[in-house]
């Protein structure tokens, strides 16, 4: 269920974003992700960080090309949003952008599945995850 839809473009980048109950779906609209890419996507995900909704899953099935330092600020991304106790799932990747991100030894630290629905289980079950942390450090004090 969306509960809304907008395309944003912004200087270099096209996005779709699906607003869920418990998550943003953003799909790169881009067939190349290129640093600068990857820095005007990391200025509008991490403005989710200050939203209610803080979780993302990002869609990279349109992604051909992917370049070493884009990669390594995707990982970046997805390192932030876990440290402010939020989800960043990616999902629908091309095979040679997986390989890519296994070469640069990325792979394994990122959270990628494949279909966005997956992801979305992901994002549901860390969410209660972090639920269930937060109930007992509320036990303890």
């Amino acid at each position: 269920m969306s509960l809304s839809t907008h395309v944003n473009q912004t200087v270099n980048m096209k996005v779709k974003i699906d607003t869920k109950e418990k998550f943003y779906v953003i799909t790169l609209m881009e067939t190349t992700f290129s640093a600068n890419i990857a820095a005007d996507l990391s200025q509008l995900v991490t403005k989710f960080l200050q939203q209610e909704i803080k979780n993302v899953v990002l869609k990279l099935s349109a992604l051909e090309i992917i370049e070493d330092k884009g990669a390594e600020e995707l990982a970046k991304m997805q390192q932030l949003f876990y440290e402010n106790n939020a989800s960043f799932v990616i999902c629908e990747l091309n095979p040679l952008i997986e390989e890519k991100l296994e070469e640069l030894e990325l792979l394994e630290v990122m959270d990628i599945t494949p279909t966005e629905s997956e992801a979305a289980d992901i994002v549901q079950m860390e969410e209660i995850e972090r639920e269930l942390l937060d109930d007992e450090i509320e036990e303890i004090h």
